[in-house]
């Protein structure tokens, strides 16, 4: 065994191990900035999407953040934080949030594992895919009231239509 094998082995378990793993098998571009901390960059259809995954041991949970390319005005706070309530009422995990300290819109979802065990791959891999989907669900929605000049029911109206088939 080497010295980093031997340190895995005996090292608490550290879920960002598990969810570098995910990203590799996704393909996606990421850095291990600190041994609890992996950003990530997924290259989606509306823009990139910087994603960061923190484990905070203190309180033994994940905290998944993704970074939206997009700044809020002032002007558009209000309609923004109504189309946030739209939005969050539909989603299943996870919720969006404006940072008004970075004029910034983020997604987020917490993972608790109290007591749990370890993460799997495919849990990290769910939650991912997860965040991608909602981050692309969405993200017209939001352009739709920052640069379109739609109320937060327009952008809604406008953006939760199925499609069926390709063009």
């Amino acid at each position: 065994m080497t010295s980093v094998e031997i340190e895995r082995f005996f090292a608490p378990h550290n879920p960002v191990d598990t969810f570098e793993e995910a990203v590799e098998a996704f393909d996606w571009l990421y850095s291990r900035t600190y041994n609890d901390e992996l950003t990530i960059t997924v290259c989606g259809n509306w823009c990139d999407y910087h994603v960061s995954v923190t484990w905070h041991e203190d309180v033994e949970a994940v905290r998944i953040s993704t970074l939206l390319d997009m700044k809020v005005s002032e002007r558009k706070a209000h309609e923004v934080h109504s189309l946030l309530a739209h939005i969050n009422e539909q989603l299943w995990t996870g919720h969006f949030d404006h940072r008004s300290d970075e004029s910034t819109v983020v997604f987020r979802i917490g993972l608790p594992l109290n007591n749990v065990g370890k993460v799997t791959r495919e849990q990290c891999e769910t939650l991912l895919q997860a965040v991608v989907e909602s981050c692309e669900r969405y993200y017209p929605a939001f352009q739709f009231v920052l640069w379109a000049g739609k109320t937060a029911r327009e952008a809604i109206d406008a953006t939760m239509f199925e499609t069926h088939g390709t063009a």
